[in-house]
């Protein structure tokens, strides 16, 4: 089934029809949370408040076609207060170290990107994450971080560059 029919079914109160689009996105909210948050049990918390804040406000999404923005926008709002709640003060430094666990499913990614992603400002984080693991244009990017669409490419450019500098 499609996306825009699973919305439509979803906002109709249909939980199957909900199940789905969540399985369609669990892998790569997933990521994003842990990249975001730095561990499995903050990422699982934050995708597990998203999943229930989604399916309560669903009925409100009035773009079918904007369902993945949607939800990211919200895990995006989800880490932001799972972070302010726990006050997490970590260095960049503390977060690359910390980027080594990754769980498993992530072993492609290799210790040295871990460490370079971790020389990033959050902002920089957050957008480098939704291009390469949400698979996000930069438009999308905007919409969920209220960012311009330019700033969101220059930022992604300069956050790239500077992360490719780090493991030259």
């Amino acid at each position: 089934m499609d996306e825009k029919t699973l919305v439509r079914r979803a906002s109709g109160g249909d939980k199957e029809a909900f199940a789905a689009l969540y399985m369609r996105y669990r892998d790569d909210l997933y990521r994003y949370a842990y990249f975001r948050l730095g561990n499995e049990e903050d990422a699982r918390d934050a995708v597990s408040a998203c999943i229930v804040e989604a399916y309560e406000s669903i009925f409100g999404l009035r773009n079918a076609s904007a369902f993945k923005a949607w939800i990211f926008r919200i895990l995006y709002r989800c880490c932001c207060r799972l972070m302010t709640e726990q006050n997490q003060s970590r260095n960049n430094r503390a977060d690359a170290e910390e980027l080594h666990n990754v769980p498993a499913g992530n072993e492609h990614i290799s210790p040295e990107v871990k460490e370079a992603f971790g020389v990033l400002n959050t902002c920089d984080r957050d957008i480098v994450l939704l291009s390469v693991i949400g698979g996000y244009s930069s438009f999308e990017i905007a919409d969920m971080t209220g960012l311009k669409p330019s700033t969101v490419r220059s930022r992604l450019k300069r956050a790239l560059a500077k992360m490719r500098q780090f493991l030259e």
